[in-house]
């Protein structure tokens, strides 16, 4: 009775101890504390009204010391169940955060009886709430006393965590959380070194691999609090362990944190004060790892000059000191290795070894001449270099010219003439060293160092490659040519790569542009072919260019008005003369050109995007070509205007698409081209319908909401509704409608959904449904040229997500009201976008669906066979419950479908059948010998890329069940 009366009082303190006032709560915490002598049964309820007074503000001064004083003397906590010990801790926890001072007064003693409230606890949530108290009393510096080693010992009898959380635990506590939090209170205090180091060798001598990470990863956040006192009497043990495990050790996981443990210990000690009486141990414990590693350095074939170059590594990096006293001993063993073994791949490792060292100067970023051993191997170091980028080996180049890289980074160390022999060097290995790799290693080498050296590469690599390509030009003979051929593409990849500082820009650009010029002008076959080459480039070039604002500026006002002019002296030569220009005006060539005009205009300013508008627009709409280079053509320029001669014109659409597509939202918009576009849409040629449609998308979606817009569309509805029911531009009708919905569906535009609708009725077309199924891929998918963030459209997020609830349930009631010879089309639009949807969010939704992605398999089409088993493959892994309903369903589908004439299909087909073994085993094994027998068929297929599938998945199913699987 005394019990539940007190369970009653406790339980309204808990809800009103706010309320209560000063002498209320003293008369309280005597009657408790009174209560706490009382019966084992009454002990939790009195626990749970002590914690509602331990919140209250008004408690007087001296009563939590006298709360907790009886605590420790009346109550035996560990005999408590789980809950009440917990509130035990909460009301310390409660009284240290507001009554620190208090507290503080105990001395010694609150930390004595804490360890005594402790000792023996083993849940792991009151553990978490128990650890976090230790660090506190550490952290606040509350008094240890005498009690040091007896708190160590409370707390690191549990190491290292041995837990495992039971299935389904409602408490969400991971065994990676007690290791954190009981790390947190070893590593927390230098008091605990000399119990701590020996425990943390101790395991690191266990077998047991999850105990040694454990004491490597505690001994690395130690050493960020400890001096050279904690560690010197534990340096010869410890470098003992740590070169034991990384020298035998079968862990990649234990031998990097090994060699984070050593570089922790060595920065350790370079962070330590010497006084003039005290021993560096800071040298000797490096001298004792040079000892033991150094000379298996001398051995490059050997199993030990890896871990051994590791380990000095490790310890070279912690400090600038500990990396020059490393390097003084190393460098110049390496440079004499190098020397003695003439096997390339004897020095390929000795130069590996070399470039780690170096890669360790960069964090210092310069060498200092008093110091550096650096600087004083200056000339040994880049003659090694250089030989190796000379060596025939290209594993040895390609070592060479990260070391090349290496050393360029390193301010004030290669001299004037050894930069021009570095760009010797890169020149003939971007342009005439067989092997690609490297060659384009000696191009990302030269990107990387051209910033950092901008006269060097403008004024030596520059006029070389330019010199290289001209040359090109004139060769002649078909061996030859095809020689040339290459080295020009090289050449054009090589002035692209060193374009990243401004002065290297305005020597690069007009050279790719001349180049450009003369390849339109010339008749050769491959001409389509340079032309991209050239595009390609330049959109290197303007990516480079997009975060600086001179370089972007300069690469726009230079490139997008040349190909302008190149590209309407073509249109209109085509016009006049239809077999000059006819190469720029090709598919692929406009093509190229479209991703450079675009990464030119994405990054410029409001202002200067105004300023490219207002010269762009007239072009368009008026042929005002003043702002062009070479402006003197043979006729005007109106790409909008109707005419059999004005096709080619018409093309150059798609540059306008490029440009308007890319323009930062807050430009002005235009009030006069949405017209000519809409009538370009109509025409016959698809790639001038097409991007005169994305064109228009483009503007319509990045638009700001009003009534212009609302014409705007009404005007391209009226052109589409007509088109679409009858008429030779059915097609160009449904592109239209594509690119507006789609432009409208990612800003979540009402109109969206009305035309939606259009492409959902027109699954049922016989002639246009396949091509609008089709439309619903474009719909979801990213965009590359425009309609995509980088572009600055609007782009609402989980915009995927709405279409899908707004539109999935209607593609399903068209599929079960659709005649037998559309069906298909449903099926199609939905594994569309069913294959773009997140799949979190395709799981919540698949018991609804999965009938009719069955019935997809069943589909003749191979499109909607191949959407299907892409979206039912990543299912069978994250949804295996749901799955597994409908194994046998799945099981004669794909097997069935191993057998598809389409490649493409048979692969997806066995990958899914290699995705079913995910599902649980006992719902497989009926099935495994059939299996088995049916996947022995595709071992045999005709291609390749078959065979190896069904290797896999075979294999898989025959060790199915087998133990440990």
């Amino acid at each position: 009775m005394r019990g539940r009366g007190i369970q009653l009082l406790s339980q309204v303190l808990l809800q009103c101890y706010s309320l209560l006032q000063e002498k209320e709560v003293l008369h309280l915490v005597l009657f408790y504390e009174s209560r706490l002598q009382d019966h084992h049964l009454v002990i939790p309820s009195v626990l749970q009204g002590l914690r509602a007074l331990s919140m209250c503000e008004v408690l007087s001064s001296g009563l939590a010391v006298s709360v907790l004083k009886a605590i420790f003397q009346e109550v035996h906590v560990q005999s408590l169940l789980q809950l009440d010990r917990h509130t035990v801790y909460s009301i310390i926890t409660n009284f240290m955060s507001t009554r620190e001072e208090e507290l503080k007064g105990l001395g010694a003693d609150f930390t004595f009886g804490f360890i005594q409230v402790m000792d023996g606890e083993k849940d792991p949530r009151n553990l978490l709430v128990a650890f976090q108290i230790v660090r506190d009393l550490i952290a606040k510096n509350y008094a240890l006393g005498p009690f040091v080693e007896e708190l160590f010992e409370v707390t690191s009898c549990y190491f290292p965590i041995d837990f495992t959380p039971p299935p389904n635990d409602p408490h969400g506590i991971q065994r990676e959380d007690l290791i954190l939090s009981l790390r947190a209170v070893l590593a927390s205090t230098p008091q605990f070194a000399e119990f701590l180091l020996p425990l943390l060798i101790e395991k690191l001598d266990s077998e047991l691999q999850s105990a040694k990470l454990d004491s490597l990863q505690t001994l690395t956040a130690c050493c960020a609090i400890y001096g050279q006192k904690e560690l010197q009497e534990f340096l010869p043990s410890l470098w003992s362990s740590l070169r034991r495990e990384v020298f035998q050790t079968s862990s990649e996981k234990i031998e990097t944190e090994c060699l984070a443990a050593l570089h922790a210990l060595s920065a350790c000690l370079s962070r330590s004060v010497l006084s003039s009486d005290t021993e560096d141990l800071l040298d000797s414990f490096l001298g004792s790892i040079l000892q033991d590693c150094r000379h298996h350095l001398c051995e490059p074939d050997m199993k030990l000059v890896w871990p051994s170059a590791k380990l000095l590594q490790a310890a070279a990096g912690a400090s600038l000191r500990t990396y020059h006293r490393v390097t003084r001993s190393v460098l110049p063993l390496l440079l004499e290795q190098y020397t003695k073994h003439p096997q390339s791949s004897q020095r390929r490792t000795i130069l590996e070894m070399l470039l780690g060292f170096l890669e360790l100067q960069q964090k210092w970023r310069h060498v200092e001449e008093d110091e550096s051993t650096l600087l004083s191997l200056q000339a040994p170091v880049c003659s090694v270099v250089f030989s190796a980028l000379t060596d025939p080996s290209v594993q040895l180049q390609l070592v060479g010219i990260r070391a090349l890289t290496v050393l360029g980074s390193l301010q004030g160390f290669l001299s004037s003439s050894d930069l021009k022999l570095v760009v010797d060097h890169l020149i003939r290995l971007a342009l005439h060293e067989e092997d690609s790799q490297s060659s384009e290693a000696a191009m990302e080498a030269a990107g990387s160092l051209s910033p950092i050296y901008p006269e060097v590469f403008s004024g030596h690599m520059v006029p070389r490659l330019e010199e290289k390509l001209q040359s090109g030009r004139s060769v002649k003979g078909e061996e030859s040519s095809h020689d040339h051929h290459s080295l020009q593409q090289r050449c054009l990849q090589a002035l692209a790569a060193v374009s990243t500082h401004t002065s290297i820009v305005r020597e690069t650009v007009p050279v790719l542009l001349q180049h450009l010029q003369k390849v339109q002008k010339g008749s050769k076959a491959e001409n389509t072919e340079d032309m991209v080459s050239v595009c390609r480039s330049l959109h290197r070039v303007a990516l480079q260019c997009q975060q600086d604002v001179e370089s972007c500026w300069y690469f726009h006002q230079m490139v997008v008005p040349c190909l302008l002019a190149m590209a309407v002296q073509a249109a209109m030569q085509e016009s006049t003369h239809p077999l000059l220009g006819k190469t720029l005006l090709e598919e692929e060539v406009l093509a190229a050109m479209v991703p450079v005009i675009s990464a030119a205009t994405t990054h410029l300013s409001p202002e200067l995007a105004a300023q490219s508008v207002s010269h762009m627009v007239p072009l368009f709409l008026d042929g005002d070509v003043s702002f062009l280079p070479q402006n003197s053509f043979p006729c005007s320029f109106q790409p909008f205007r109707d005419g059999e001669c004005l096709e080619a014109q018409r093309r150059l659409v798609a540059l306008l698409m490029a440009f308007v597509c890319s323009l930062p939202r807050d430009v002005p918009s235009f009030s006069r081209q949405e017209e000519g576009l809409v009538a370009a849409m109509g025409h016959n040629c698809p790639f001038t319908a097409t991007t005169a449609a994305k064109c228009f998308a483009g503007l319509v979606n990045k638009h700001s909401a009003g009534q212009q817009l609302d014409e705007i569309l009404q005007l391209a509805v009226n052109r589409i509704e007509p088109a679409l029911v009858e008429g030779p531009h059915r097609t160009q009708a449904l592109t239209l409608l594509l690119w507006v919905t789609k432009a409208l569906v990612l800003r979540y535009h009402p109109l969206s959904s009305c035309l939606t609708d259009k492409l959902l009725d027109l699954l049922g077309d016989a002639e246009l449904g396949p091509a609008a199924a089709d439309g619903f891929s474009l719909l979801m998918a990213e965009s590359p040229d425009v309609l995509h963030k980088g572009c600055h459209a609007d782009v609402r997020i989980m915009f995927r997500q709405r279409f899908f609830t707004d539109n999935v349930p209607k593609l399903v009631q068209g599929f079960h009201g659709a005649g037998p010879d559309v069906k298909a089309n449903y099926l199609k639009g939905l594994s569309h976008v069913l294959n773009h949807l997140p799949k979190p969010v395709l799981v919540t939704e698949l018991p609804t669906l999965l009938s009719l992605l069955l019935e997809a398999l069943s589909c003749s089409d191979h499109v909607v066979q191949l959407s299907t088993l892409s979206c039912l493959q990543p299912l069978l892994l994250e949804a295996p419950q749901i799955m597994s309903l409908h194994v046998d369903t799945l099981v004669t589908k794909f097997l069935n479908l191993t057998s598809s004439p389409t490649m493409a299909v048979r692969i997806a087909a066995l990958r899914c059948a290699h995705a079913l073994t995910r599902l649980p085993t006992p719902v497989l094994l009926p099935y495994k010998a059939r299996v088995i027998r049916a996947l022995a068929k595709p071992l045999d297929d005709k291609k390749r890329l078959v065979r190896k599938e069904a290797v896999v998945a075979r294999g898989e199913w025959f060790l199915l069940g087998s133990p440990g699987r």
